[in-house]
């Protein structure tokens, strides 16, 4: 009776170490294609911008008035406003240069938000700008969406 009781014991213990581990692998999965899922978001946006696609570049943004885009002591509010502060900053190819993006970090906040941190960097025929950024993410009904940029220039 007492060789029954430990070896129950002993297969229950199994069964919730395993039920555990299960969990714990299927939310590193889900960690995985999230991250992979935002890291595509940024990879859209360099293609895009190394096309001269402004608008292509804005599809990692929200299109919302409540999207923030924070750049040395200017705030912008509104996916357009952010759009059109695009366009005129950057209305020539040579101007945009060739985009890359550095150093990321995901962080994943809850199952709907996540954080990143990263360099930017454009490479362009009479300078080199380069910088820090910190976005938000959200996902929305479209996926993926920026809602908050902090960037910063060196």
């Amino acid at each position: 009776m007492m060789r029954r009781k430990i070896l129950l014991t002993l297969l229950l213990f199994l069964l919730i170490t395993s039920m555990a581990v299960e969990v714990q692998t299927s939310a590193k999965q889900k960690n995985a294609k999230t991250i992979a899922a935002i890291r595509a978001v940024l990879d859209a946006q360099r293609d895009a911008w190394n096309r001269g696609d402004i608008e292509g570049y804005m599809d990692g943004y929200e299109r919302s008035d409540q999207t923030v885009f924070v750049s040395s002591d200017n705030v912008t509010r509104g996916w357009q406003t952010v759009l059109d502060r695009y366009k005129k900053n950057y209305n020539t190819r040579e101007k945009m240069g060739t985009l890359t993006f550095s150093d990321l970090e995901v962080t994943l906040l809850a199952k709907d938000a996540a954080v990143v941190l990263g360099r930017w960097h454009l490479q362009r025929a009479k300078d080199e700008p380069h910088g820090r950024f910190t976005l938000i993410f959200r996902r929305t009904k479209l996926g993926w969406k920026i809602v908050h940029d902090h960037t910063s220039s060196a």
